[in-house]
């Protein structure tokens, strides 16, 4: 299972509808809206999982 970057939720990569791949990593999302928000701002989501304050 992943985790959605957006909200948290875990999703199954087997049957996920919504997948992106960003900086050559695939990101599940539990529905449309989290995905819009991920394309609007991925930076936000990927450097919040790591830690990053910048």
């Amino acid at each position: 299972m992943a985790k959605d970057p957006v909200c948290g939720m875990k999703v199954d990569e087997t049957t996920a509808k919504y997948k992106v791949e960003y900086m050559g990593k695939t990101y599940y999302f539990c529905a449309k809206d989290c995905l819009e928000a991920f394309m609007r701002e991925p930076e936000k989501y990927v450097f919040k999982k790591h830690g990053c304050c910048c």
